[in-house]
């Protein structure tokens, strides 16, 4: 439980800032499509460490789910870039080849279907210490480059000809922003699984937008926000068996809805457009 306890705190804090970005970009269907790569590189690092016979074949998941993580990413800022395929057909291309792929070599790897299940709806009851560590030094990573390049980062994702007339660079920035969205998915696998993980990154952003227009503050407090959702989801499900990384986001979604209803002129706003309407 203590072991749960420190990776949802660190997935929960981390996720939203790269999340913030990605919301702020209109790509947060991004963190789904690497998602599903990352289970590419969980297989691969399955396959490699069935074959060496001296490191445990789950050592190797994670490590081997960032490398698949951050090729997606970099592959689908080229592809985006170049304009030789639209954003939404390499996403796509990503989806179905990250899970086609994942089940074929975990296959290979002699492993089963039970085990890529775990990463695909999470399994943060089986964390390790060896795990724990490395999602450390990833959220320290992700949060100290998502918050110390903000203006930046911010500058690239509010609007890209004007970070460009300044002389930012842009492609770089860009591909950074992705690069960071593969470090969290592959970090987050084991507490939401690789199908959740984007809930994660957004809806924690998604329902602090609904009170702030500040992009700082919108970071902040989502960070904050994703903490607890992580923590609570963690604690219902030692109580009840039931899916932690399924809990969470269940979670996650019933506190956006009540938000959206709350928010000022929420439901005025609702009741309003409907008399209109009539």
């Amino acid at each position: 439980m203590i072991r749960s306890l420190i990776a949802a705190v660190l997935v929960g804090f981390s996720a939203p800032v790269v999340g913030t970005y990605l919301v702020h970009r209109r790509l947060s269907m991004l963190g789904d499509g690497i998602g599903h790569v990352a289970l590419t590189g969980v297989a691969l690092g399955w396959l490699v460490g069935t074959g060496m016979h001296v490191v445990a074949p789950d050592q190797l998941a994670i490590p081997g789910a960032i490398v698949a993580s951050v090729l997606g990413a970099i592959g689908i800022e080229t592809v985006r870039y170049t304009g030789r395929a639209s954003a939404d057909v390499a996403l796509a291309i990503l989806f179905y080849g990250g899970i086609a792929g994942g089940v074929l070599l975990m296959g290979i790897a002699g492993g089963t279907s039970t085990q890529l299940n775990s990463y695909l709806f999470g399994s943060i009851a089986t964390v390790s210490w060896f795990d724990i560590s490395v999602i450390a030094v990833l959220a320290i990573v992700v949060v100290a480059v998502g918050i110390g390049l903000r203006p930046a980062l911010f500058s690239v994702t509010n609007d890209e000809d004007f970070a460009r007339s300044t002389g930012l660079p842009v492609r770089s920035l860009s591909m950074l922003i992705a690069i960071l969205a593969a470090l969290t998915v592959a970090i987050s696998m084991r507490v939401v699984g690789a199908l959740l993980v984007s809930a994660l990154m957004i809806i924690p952003v998604a329902t602090v937008q609904l009170f702030s227009r500040s992009f700082t503050k919108t970071m902040l407090f989502s960070m904050a926000l994703g903490a607890i959702l992580c923590v609570v989801g963690l604690v219902v499900t030692y109580t009840v068996d039931l899916s932690p990384g399924a809990m969470i986001v269940v979670i996650a979604i019933a506190l956006y809805a009540v938000a959206s209803l709350l928010r000022p002129g929420g439901i005025e706003g609702r009741t309003r457009r409907r008399s209109q309407v009539k």
